[in-house]
């Protein structure tokens, strides 16, 4: 008598049926989307920082010589806008609402609504936490990363100001799970110490976009840091320490240094290298430090944030690296789109996403990123360099599973996704982004294309599952329902490329679909859905 299955042996294929069933009937579900704020800010001031920004960047080109690029079209604008602030390329469920919106100012309303959707937390949270915490893992139990993580996503879609956010990293206190600001802290543990030295070098990057991390050793022959004034920084962290109660500052702690040359040791005092009148009476040295980072004449402070929100918007940050900015300009002759862009950071309280939306206003990031001089070789070089034309970069690895996540979905892929695609999504992203190359905490630094990059979108088993057919896959649904052939190519080219197909490209392959019907334009639909994720268009942003 044959044996009947057992019911657990049942368990997993009813699991996945009933996973796949929702995943259906989830992307059958009309879309949830946000509202859209009815006007762009309304503030004078808003309009003259603008002005300001604009005007600087035409002065420029004026004195070279240039022509800067035509405006780019609102779907590019789109694009961009996405992937600099969700990290994804816009799904079609996006596309198809934002051409259905004939309301003034249109890319500035999205602008807003995307600041308030949950994604933008995610994404910047994923981007900045590299940059405060590094990328490694950090010591067991005493750093979290998801935690952190999860409070700088709130962080940044509650627009809190930025110069508190300092405050509460360098200084705060408590455990790294009920005051998940303390990770930038613990990140910097080892065997339960805490590194002084890695914690001053990263707090000057992060906060004041300068390099003091070889002062640590000796005074550089020609960089204006000392090693004295780097030992002062570090001597701000030495009472910080890990306790039963989390990180805690105990006023008692030496902060102690052994000189190479005799190996004596000597103690070191908190201390600051610049502006002692910023550096208050009271308070722990870590609370004086933050103090003195955050102060309102402290111009690095402002400059620092402006210029790694420009490189998150545009791909470059407009002085490279990011983290090592020449001091202050002391002129107002002297002073560029940083100082602008500072200015109304603080004079306006800080406010992130004010700033994101001047940057993402300028000029510059809605110019089109061709101009007939690329073809003059050099000439396209300044013209990028001056700014005149939407520079070209690679996306992030983030960017690329992202928006081959998104791609892969007709329906926007966001915390309101069938669990599935969220389980998928975390699975995979962090061994993509290995695969890809990840560069670490050394956020916006140039860089080029591999071979084995090429060859995982081209092979890799991500990229073949995200572009085969399927009941839930973009390819598999646009097989189906397309009503007709151009129709099919049209939003393939959308989900993917965010843009309609040319001429050519449209009767290219409407040569291979016209003489199918049916089932048997499933493969061309999955090949064009391939090709058009090996695209180079697909891997810039441009």
């Amino acid at each position: 008598m044959p044996t009947l299955p057992r019911p657990k042996q049942f368990g997993l294929p009813l699991l996945v049926v009933l996973g796949v069933l929702g995943l259906v009937g989830w992307s059958g579900r009309p879309p949830k989307t946000l509202p859209l704020p009815e006007q762009p800010i309304a503030d004078d001031s808003f309009a003259t920082s603008l002005a300001a920004v604009d005007r600087a960047l035409t002065d420029r080109w004026e004195r070279e010589g240039l022509i800067p690029a035509q405006p780019a079209d609102d779907l590019t604008v789109l694009r961009r806008l996405s992937l600099t602030l969700h990290g994804t390329v816009p799904s079609l469920e996006t596309i198809r609402q934002f051409e259905a919106d004939d309301q003034p100012h249109r890319i500035d309303r999205w602008t807003g609504r995307m600041l308030q959707d949950p994604r933008f937390g995610d994404y910047f949270a994923e981007r900045f936490s590299r940059v405060l915490a590094g990328a490694e893992n950090g010591q067991f139990v005493l750093f979290r990363r998801d935690r952190f993580n999860a409070w700088l996503s709130k962080q940044f879609l509650e627009n809190r100001p930025w110069d508190e956010m300092t405050r509460e990293l360098i200084a705060g206190r408590g455990l790294w799970t009920d005051t998940p600001a303390t990770n930038f802290t613990t990140s910097a543990a080892d065997e339960g110490n805490l590194d002084s030295n890695k914690l001053a070098g990263r707090t000057v990057r992060a906060f004041l976009g300068q390099r003091i991390d070889c002062a640590q050793c000796h005074n550089h022959p020609f960089a204006e840091w000392k090693q004295q004034q780097f030992e002062g920084l570090a001597a701000c962290f030495s009472s910080a320490q890990v306790t039963v109660r989390g990180i805690q500052d105990n006023p008692n702690k030496k902060f102690e240094v052994e000189d190479r040359m005799t190996l004596a040791k000597r103690e070191v005092s908190p201390a600051v290298p610049f502006a002692q009148e910023w550096w208050p009476a009271e308070g722990t040295s870590r609370e004086r430090l933050a103090a003195w980072v955050t102060h309102p004449d402290n111009k690095r402070f402002e400059r620092a944030i402006a210029n790694r929100i420009w490189g998150l918007a545009l791909g470059r940050p407009w002085i490279s690296p990011v983290d090592d900015l020449p001091d202050p300009p002391e002129t107002a002759e002297e002073q560029d789109v940083l100082d602008i862009l500072g200015r109304d950071f603080r004079e306006h309280g800080y406010d992130l996403h004010r700033l994101i939306r001047l940057v993402t206003a300028s000029r510059t990031f809605r110019l089109s990123s061709s101009h007939p001089a690329w073809d003059e070789g050099e000439a396209g070089e300044t013209l990028e360099s001056n700014w005149a034309v939407f520079p070209l970069s690679r996306l992030r690895p983030e960017q690329m599973i992202g928006s081959m996540l998104q791609a892969s979905a007709i329906k926007t892929t966001d915390q309101n996704s069938h669990l599935f695609l969220r389980i998928i999504r975390y699975a995979r992203e962090r061994d993509f982004v290995r695969d890809y190359g990840d560069l670490g905490d050394e956020e916006l630094k140039e860089r080029s294309g591999t071979v084995p990059q090429a060859l995982l979108r081209m092979n890799g088993e991500f990229s073949k599952e995200m572009s085969e057919l399927s009941p839930v896959s973009a390819s598999g649904r646009i097989a189906v329902m397309a009503p007709t052939d151009e129709a099919a190519i049209e939003i393939s080219f959308l989900t993917c490329l965010t843009r309609r197909p040319t001429a050519e490209e449209r009767d290219h392959f409407l040569s291979q679909l016209a003489p199918l019907q049916g089932d048997a334009r499933g493969p061309v639909i999955q090949d064009l859905y391939w090709t058009l994720f090996n695209a180079a268009e697909f891997c810039w942003l441009h």
